[in-house]
């Protein structure tokens, strides 16, 4: 993964907790884009970077759709859950 150019914002809580899920998972960016496309999230690369990079607002149908795709409860993507 590429270091990150800029720090974390506050737009969400979950962005940065997606990210290392993701990572741990071995899931490209580009490639959890296509698995979430697939799920019915109409969510674009820059959307999407902006949400790992919590500079934009989630909705809790992208928080549900992003925990089923990448196999984890809910909860597990807060960051106080672990």
């Amino acid at each position: 993964m590429k270091p990150r150019r800029n720090p974390l914002g506050d737009l969400n809580a979950i962005g940065g907790r997606i990210a290392e899920i993701r990572v741990s998972k071995e899931i490209k960016q580009r490639e959890f884009i296509s698995r979430l496309q697939t799920e019915g999230l109409d969510i674009n690369p820059t959307s999407y970077s902006k949400l790992e990079g919590q500079t934009r607002q989630i909705t809790d149908l992208e928080i549900i759709i992003i925990a089923k795709v990448l196999g984890v409860p809910v909860q597990d993507l807060f960051p106080n859950s672990r």
